[in-house]
């Protein structure tokens, strides 16, 4: 009877044990925010006119369903000041209400979450004057955004959910975006020092401006982010927002030169000098040798390189389209970049906008099928 109850107590004793690894291996695994492959839930909470009903319906938990379904991990959630404060910098509760939607909808479906304070008022990426970088009070404001928001977010588990403090900055003296993401990093740090931070280049994240970038150091929480829209003559073929691009009706093509020279006949004025400005040689072997300025940085600093954007409005020719993202695919694998798509089911999309069924040639090479 005695040699029975000590077997009893080891047995109980080895449980414990091996569930108290458990546990401990469950807490390794829930401080990491791995990604892979994402797409951007854009014009939703950032560039979009709809509010109320309109703006509720246009995400829904079926879109993070579907995320989920084609075989993505994660989402980029775009977000404009406008969208979430009013101009005394009063919460919109209802917009707050469906971010947090968003962010339930996408862990119900096993999906990780970036929120990306997109376009504030003082600062929008293609405007000519931005009053962020002269204006001290401005950017009071940028990080009393970043005090509310995590405020808000900080209840979210940091394996799951990461922030992107701002989107494609485009200041003249870099050293400008140095200092206000320093503070802004510091500013979230007060209370998360886990919170994994995505951190771009100054110039709409460019490779190119990535030699500018100063990174905190000794923070192993951040996250080195560029944009890859190249080549841009290609990506935003007959974009209607470009006045220049839209009035080109001649073919592209990739790899190789985006415009035949021989179509500089056909063209004159404006148009002609901007396709021969921007028109260039592209292919697999350039487009990594560019990625790679910020693949070494990353590497020096010893953190993870995100592509936070890329895609090709739906004028472009498929074949070629499938041919760059094919290619982008592989640099990234080979070079260990997570990305996201720009983007879900709106001016870049991977899904119809109605009915959400896939762009099959499309999802099939971003996922690998």
């Amino acid at each position: 009877m005695k040699e029975k109850t000590i077997l009893i107590l080891l047995l109980m004793s080895f449980l414990i044990s091996c569930n108290s690894s458990k546990k401990e291996f469950g807490t390794m695994q829930e401080a990491t925010f791995n990604i892979e492959k994402g797409l951007n839930v854009s014009h939703w909470l950032s560039q979009s006119d709809l509010r109320g009903a309109e703006r509720q319906a246009y995400m829904t938990e079926d879109d993070f369903r579907k995320i989920a379904e084609l075989g993505f991990d994660h989402v980029r959630i775009p977000i404009d000041e406008v969208q979430m404060w009013d101009e005394e910098g009063n919460k919109h509760e209802d917009a707050f209400a469906l971010l947090h939607n968003a962010i339930k909808w996408s862990f119900d479906n096993e999906l990780r979450v970036i929120v990306d304070l997109h376009i504030i008022r003082s600062h929008y990426f293609n405007a000519k004057d931005n009053t962020l970088w002269t204006d001290p009070a401005e950017q009071e404001k940028f990080w009393g955004f970043w005090v509310q928001l995590s405020e808000d977010l900080i209840q979210y588990p940091t394996s799951k959910l990461a922030y992107e403090l701002m989107n494609e900055a485009v200041a003249d003296d870099p050293e400008d975006w140095n200092k206000l993401i320093a503070k802004g990093i510091e500013v979230v740090r007060k209370n998360e020092p886990e919170r994994k931070i995505v951190v771009g280049s100054n110039k709409w994240q460019q490779v190119y401006t990535f030699p500018d970038l100063r990174i905190p150091e000794n923070d192993t929480n951040l996250i080195l982010s560029f944009h890859d829209y190249e080549p841009f003559l290609f990506t935003h073929y007959r974009t209607p927002w470009n006045p220049v691009y839209v009035q080109y009706e001649g073919p592209v093509h990739y790899p190789g030169y985006t415009i035949d020279s021989t179509e500089y006949a056909n063209l004159q004025g404006p148009l002609l000098e901007k396709v021969q400005n921007d028109n260039g040689y592209f292919d697999k072997e350039i487009l990594e040798k560019n990625i790679m300025i910020a693949v070494r940085l990353a590497k020096e600093y010893g953190l993870p390189l995100y592509c936070g954007e890329f895609g090709c409005f739906p004028s472009t020719p498929m074949e070629d389209r499938v041919r760059l993202y094919t290619d982008l695919m592989d640099i990234f694998k080979r070079n260990d970049i997570a990305w996201t798509h720009w983007n879900y089911k709106n001016d870049f999309p991977v899904v119809d906008e109605k009915t959400l069924e896939p762009i099959d040639e499309i999802v099939n090479v971003l996922i690998g099928k």
